[in-house]
């Protein structure tokens, strides 16, 4: 086993085409230090740790999704050595797609392209993109079909709307950012105020930075609870804000009343693509 090990460690610097691996593991694979190799050869030994696995996660991009949705689950997904990661979108000609606030990210596939049958489909999360989202058939289409052979659903933020809207959560516990919690109900869902809520296959998470534990949760299902934990030092997601709040219950009542005004025409926008569904 340790000469197959060797193998596949060796070879990985060949598989970035196959596998979005980080650099830190492309390094790994060129270092002759010999603490590299035992290293890994000890932890692919640990009980309950799975180093190597062929994954495929499909992760939805359109116009105006919220880059950090995508960006904190993506990068423990593409993490997972082995595994392989598409970030799809509708258009076929994989031109980079801005996010809501201008930053762009070049999809690897579309729709035709994505393979039929993957391990998760995940949906970003936005406003007025998520919005159009909901009403695109295509797009609705496309998340209906490949969740209904996929091991995991999931979303990050108002991207569980996606999946309502496609059919996803009707009688299932989720949650979403907390100005589209409410509106979970018009697609069949049970809200919950919590950070990641898992219902069977389903698995969605809170707001936008919420992302970050919805990938290390995805990946303590498929790779074990150590690997997760290792992915999280790597990560060194430790977080300590340098200001208080983040929830509506944990921030200075004022602020949590101006931001909810703010927010507030979100849920009309919400209830008037819900009426578009087919059921």
């Amino acid at each position: 086993m340790p000469n197959t090990r060797r193998t596949i460690l060796g070879g990985m610097s060949a598989l970035t085409v196959l596998a979005p691996l980080l650099a830190l593991h492309r390094a790994m694979a060129a270092s002759d230090d010999p603490r590299v190799q035992s290293a890994h050869d000890a932890m692919d030994d640990l009980p309950e740790m799975k180093m190597h696995g062929d994954e495929h996660v499909a992760m939805l991009i359109y116009p105006g999704f919220t880059a950090l949705d995508l960006v904190g689950p993506h990068y423990f997904f593409a993490s997972m050595m082995g595994a392989t990661v598409h970030l799809v979108a509708k258009s076929p000609d994989r031109a980079p797609i801005a996010s809501d606030l201008g930053l762009a990210i070049a999809p690897t596939t579309s729709f035709a392209e994505c393979p039929k049958d993957v391990t998760a489909i995940f949906a970003p999360g936005g406003t007025q993109g998520t919005v159009n989202a909901m009403m695109d058939d295509e797009t609705v289409a496309f998340v209906a079909d490949r969740a209904s052979r996929a091991q995991f659903i999931t979303s990050v933020c108002t991207g569980a709307l996606i999946l309502g809207q496609a059919g996803l959560l009707n009688g299932k516990r989720a949650t979403s950012h907390w100005a589209a919690r409410d509106s979970l109900p018009l697609f069949g869902a049970k809200p919950v105020n919590q950070r990641v809520v898992t219902d069977g296959n389903v698995i969605t998470a809170a707001g936008v930075s919420a992302g970050l534990d919805l990938g290390l949760a995805i990946v303590a299902k498929l790779r074990g609870r150590r690997y997760a934990q290792a992915l999280r030092l790597q990560a060194e997601y430790a977080p300590k804000p340098p200001v208080p709040g983040g929830t509506l219950e944990t921030t200075e009542p004022q602020i949590a009343k101006l931001m909810k005004d703010m927010l507030a025409p979100f849920g009309g926008m919400v209830a008037k693509a819900a009426q578009t569904r087919r059921t």
